[in-house]
């Protein structure tokens, strides 16, 4: 990139290693109230809308129940089993003491994002956070994204989503912004490279290194 206007970050499986808590989490209340046990393959065929949509699809008549077992158990689990990745909170640090305004785009729920940006310390750099919660469209539209990009009246050729996934993918090209995709805890890891993202990092520090020589 020429310039660098904005950088939008997706928060699991990119600035936080979180997948293992989702899981758990959701197989919590699939114990609970289902009496089952979920696949892997099984809860990410749910991801794109925010948990509280999910929630409705899966429990019915259970879903405030189980939304707030499922919050309770994030939360009180947070600690042990899930983390910010290493290094990651030197580039935000980084990125903000350049002046680059930075956003966050999720599929998460507000409540769940904000469990986890506070438990790693890193919610206070975000001057944006665009949820599930907050768009009629989830991902892979790219409406979160529009949002963003309008708040910081940036060029879109200027920006720049990192995320994980094929959804973001699919959003940041939907929104005609950059996308740099890491695949340091991706789900989706063969399918990410596939896709020709503009960028491809498979660890943080090639990332950070990308930050250095594009701002100097």
């Amino acid at each position: 990139m020429k310039q660098i206007d904005a950088v939008i970050f997706d928060i699991d499986g990119t600035l936080t290693a979180t997948n293992q808590l989702i899981f758990a989490s959701f197989n919590h209340v699939a114990n609970k109230y289902l009496n089952k046990t979920l696949t892997e393959s099984e809860i990410i065929s749910y991801f794109g809308p925010p948990e509280d949509v999910i929630m409705e699809q899966m429990f019915g008549d259970d879903q405030l129940s189980a939304m707030e077992d499922y919050y309770k158990f994030y939360k009180n689990n947070h600690n042990n089993m899930a983390d910010i990745f290493s290094g990651i909170k030197e580039v935000i640090i980084d990125l903000h003491k350049k002046d680059i305004p930075l956003g966050i785009f999720t599929g998460k729920g507000r409540k769940s994002a904000l469990i986890t940006l506070e438990q790693c310390g890193i919610e206070k750099y975000f001057e944006i956070i665009i949820t599930g919660d907050d768009v009629e469209n989830h991902k892979p539209a790219p409406e979160g994204l529009n949002k963003i990009v309008d708040y910081f009246k940036v060029e879109r050729e200027n920006t720049l989503l990192i995320g994980d996934a094929p959804g973001d993918i699919k959003a940041a090209r939907g929104a005609g912004i950059k996308i740099a995709s890491v695949v340091w805890e991706s789900y989706d890891k063969e399918k990410v490279i596939k896709m020709n993202s503009d960028y491809l990092f498979e660890n943080v520090n090639d990332l950070h290194n990308f930050f250095i020589e594009a701002l100097n």
